[in-house]
Order: C-alpha cells, then structure tokens, then sequence
C-alpha cells in the first residue's frame, strides 16, 4: 500500500457537508486539507439522486448556506422547491465561488480508514490501492447515500431493467411505452410516482406502508418575493437558527384543542392550501400528543379519499399505521392525483407480500405474476450508520466501528464515537440530521468541527476523543428525546434502522430540536470541550 500523499485533514465527500468542512479547514484554520469524494463531481446527495420528480422538502431559500451574505445575495432560486438539477447549480456554483475544486479528488472511493497512536495519523485507503494520510479525519459522507436495494430472490434474472432511486443513471431513464414497476412509497417514491406516470405506458405501484403526503404546491417564486428575501436576508437566518427544525417559519404556540373543532378544520385547511412543511407547524403538539396528531391525520386520509376516485384505492392509500410526521413528512406534487389516470395501478404488498422477480416482471406470495419491462426501487437507504459502516473505519487498537456499533450507534452530540481520535461525524447519528433543515445542522457542525481543532492546535495537544462515559450519557439523552415524542410509534421507520433487515432498532436522530442542539454543543465548548478527552 503506497502512501501518495500526507495532508493534515481529509474530508469524505464533497456535497452540502464536504464543501463547507473543506472552506473552514483551508480557508479559516489554514490547514493543508483535502476532500476525497467517490462520483465524479460536486453534490453528494444531489449528485447521485437524479430520479424523475427529485426535489427537496425544504423551502429554496432556506436550502442554502448561510455563512456569506455575498453568497445569499448573488444566487437566487427559481421554485418554492427547487428540484435536484437546481441545487446540483447551486453547489457548483459554491464549489466555484470558493475555488474548492483544486481541493477535491474526484472519483476517489473510500473503503478504508485505520487509525495509527504511536503517529497519531489516520491511514485512508481508496478503491485505488493509494492511501492518503492524516491528522483530522472527518466524515461528510450524508445521511441518506448508501442505497438499500431489497434482496429479492431472482432479482438476477430480470430480464429487464431495473434501478435505484438513490443511484439514477446520468443520462436518465425513457419510460416511454413501457410497463413499470415501483417499489417503495416513502418520500421518494411520492415523487416519482406522478413523473413516471406522465411517461409510462403503464405504472404498476407496490405499496407496503402507506404514507401521509403534503401538497407542495410548488410555484416559480416572484420577483418581489426574491427581493423580500434578500432584504430580509438576516432575520430570516436568525428565525431558522431559533426553531427546532431549521425551517424559516415558527411553530404557532396553539395546542389541537385550544379551538374548536370547525377552527381547527379551517387551520388545517388553510395549511392544506398553502403546503408543504409549513402544515404540521400550525399546532406544536401534533408530535407529542396522540390525540392531537389523531385530528391531523384524520384530516389528510379525508383529503386522500377526496382527491382518489376509486373508493378501494383510496382506502388502501389511507391506510396509515403510523402518526403523521412519524416518519419523514413526503410533500408532493399530484400523488394521490396520480391514481386517477388510467395506466396507473396500486397494488398493496403488505396483504400479498412480494415473493419473487422473475425474468418478466414480479410474483407475489399468492402466485399473481405482473409483466414488467422496468422496476424502480424506491426503496430509501440504509440511513445514517450505512455510509460510515460501508467503509472500514478502525480506531484506537484496531477497534471496527461496526462492532463499536452492533448494538446500535453510540456517538457524542454525533460529532465524535469513543475510542476513534481526531475522528468527526458530520450529522452522524445522535445529531438532529435528517429531522431539520439539512444545511443548518451542517453549517452548525462545519463551524464546530473546525473551532474544535483550532482550540486543541492552539494549545500544543494533538488529539481529541469522546469519553465512553459522555458518549454514553449523550445515548440516554437522545433516547429520551425520541421518547418524548411519537416518533418512536412508527416502528417501521428507518429513524430507528427498521427499512434494513438486520439492523439493530435505535432511534438514531436526536430529537430535543436543533436550538436546542446548538446551545449544548455550545456549553460544551465553552466548558474546555467537556466530555472529550484532549491529549497531548
């Protein structure tokens, strides 16, 4: 194995995550630092999710960084909701801005990284049989990258053509005329449903989990509504830092039954019509309270059964065992309108689970057969740990981070795991990640990260390490967190690792909120980096 090269940190992937680490560690500490990245640009999650209908969730104009008020008023977004061909823009757009390509070895997997004491180095091998050293190593490698693909017996054999939501081809996929197949109804199947339908001949949707689903309500923002934003540009900042989820709107203080019932289906009308996220924020006990989050869901399974016009398929769309926002809260653009067209079928796969693929299409446990020339996995991820686990991470004595792990992830703030020196999890697990609006956690993370090493380089020490005791405290605490809520209810949800057969269930977000995420990461720097041991 040939050392190529020594830098004093690396960063593992260069999307929203990468590109901001790589600006503070080169550009603010002045270190010698470099990102290793596996596709062939900029974008992480954006790069590979390329599906018909991917969009995000989050408002435009908050899905941005926030670090440089020149940044946030030079670019300007086109939609309430940009699609992955926009942000892909934004984020060369940054890359450029900032020179941080010079940074950046493209094509470059990671599978290995091994920590050496007595050089107090970690030793990163590519796909390439290079290796590359260093001090820092941080990881930026996303939430939502490692692509969970069922193992289905005679997948092998299909005779057609078959793809993965989080792995779409470049150069797309032509439906045209042809008998599809999708897999999955999570968020990124709501989106592809309504595109693949347009372009299909005919669409065959197996659903095993039903889900509640937001209009969007997607539309070109105006030109006065571009220049609010930027003349509001620091207040509308300042608002997404204070709330739990990084969103640019407030929760209203209102509990379900502080109004009467013909209020409460005007408010939840009223947030129907405007769409989007902005929904489940017209109530703060919709999480916390069962029976508030009863009248929610009542509402939307009324709005599906309005909108679908067969009686029975709208009945099994609206069959929802979870609370709503449970799970990731979809937002979509015409999914349930989707099942009014005629190529479009839905086909419930909890009652007659699927058996097998075939060479021509997909057999069910009772025997029925559909013809198939293409299947989409809309399938999600194997979330969170997956894209650290995929890689051979080993730490102090060669301890594996997926046997650290096989009870489940154990981290500190989810910035750090006990017993991997000068190693940092960008929104890893026991960090808000994927329950907030991701660049605010990753700004927040960045900063951190980098004032951290600037804190211990500043005082001659050369390591930094979370304590088992800490890491173990900080479980205990997100557990609670997760506990006071309803999230927990949806025990098939990949918050706890339930979508991975075999995956240890634990709730692996923290749910406490982001404000208040950032103020005891605060406190923990402000108290000399409590709960991590610094070393000399």
């Amino acid at each position: 194995m040939q050392v190529v090269r020594e830098r004093d940190a690396l960063v593992i992937g260069a999307g929203f995550s990468g590109l901001y680490m790589l600006l503070c560690l080169r550009d603010r500490l002045g270190l010698d630092a470099e990102v290793l990245e596996m596709a062939g640009g900029v974008g992480g999650t954006w790069y590979w999710n390329r599906y018909p209908g991917a969009r995000c969730d989050s408002e435009s104009y908050s899905y941005c960084y926030g670090f440089s008020p020149e940044l946030l008023a030079q670019w300007e977004w086109s939609e309430r909701y940009p699609g992955q061909a926009e942000i892909l823009r934004y984020l060369d757009h940054v890359a450029d801005r900032f020179d941080l390509r010079r940074s950046i070895s493209f094509d470059t997997k990671v599978v290995a990284a091994e920590y050496d004491a007595a050089a107090n180095k970690w030793l990163v091998r590519t796909a390439g049989g290079d290796a590359v050293r260093c001090t820092w190593l941080i990881t930026a490698v996303g939430c939502l990258s490692s692509a969970n693909v069922p193992d289905l017996p005679g997948l092998e054999g299909f005779a057609g053509q078959w793809f993965h939501t989080g792995l779409w081809p470049q150069e797309g996929v032509d439906f045209s005329g042809k008998r599809v197949g999708q897999i999955g109804t999570g968020s990124t199947g709501i989106q592809s449903v309504p595109v693949i339908a347009e372009q299909a001949g005919h669409l065959t949707v197996f659903q095993r989990t039903a889900n509640f689903s937001i209009p969007a309500r997607n539309a070109p923002l105006t030109p006065a509504f571009k220049q609010h934003v930027k003349d509001h540009a620091g207040a509308i900042r300042a608002l997404m830092v204070s709330t739990p989820n990084g969103h640019p709107f407030a929760i209203n203080p209102r509990r379900v039954f502080d109004v009467d019932a013909a209020e409460r289906e005007r408010i939840f009308e009223e947030g129907w019509a405007r769409g989007g996220l902005q929904f489940r924020a017209a109530f703060h006990d919709l999480l916390v309270d069962q029976a508030a989050n009863d009248e929610a869901a009542s509402f939307i399974k009324r709005k599906i059964r309005a909108v679908v016009a067969d009686p029975a398929t709208a009945a099994l769309l609206a069959d929802i065992d979870h609370p709503f926002a449970a799970k990731r809260p979809p937002i979509d653009s015409d999914y349930f309108e989707a099942f009014n067209r005629d190529n479009v079928r839905l086909v419930d796969v909890r009652a007659d689970p699927i058996a097998a693929v075939t060479p021509g299409g997909v057999r069910l446990a009772s025997g029925r057969e559909f013809a198939l020339d293409i299947i989409v996995f809309a399938t999600g991820f194997d979330a969170m740990t997956g894209p650290l686990l995929r890689m051979d991470i080993r730490g102090r004595d060669g301890l594996a981070l997926k046997d650290a792990w096989a009870a489940g992830p154990e981290t500190y703030l989810g910035l750090q795991v006990a017993g991997f020196p000068n190693l940092f999890t960008m929104t890893g697990p026991g960090s808000p990640s994927v329950l907030c609006n991701m660049p605010v956690a990753i700004e927040q993370h960045a900063e951190w990260i980098a004032d951290c090493i600037a804190h211990v380089r500043a005082r001659g020490l050369r390591t930094v390490e979370a304590t088992v005791e800490a890491a173990e405290a900080w479980g205990r605490q997100v557990a609670a967190a997760a506990a006071a809520t309803l999230l927990p209810k949806a025990t098939h949800s990949w918050y706890l690792g339930a979508n991975v057969p075999g995956k240890p269930r634990v709730f692996m977000p923290y749910a406490g909120g982001m404000a208040r995420y950032r103020e005891h990461c605060a406190e923990v720097a402000a108290a000399g980096y409590d709960g991590f041991a610094l070393g000399g």
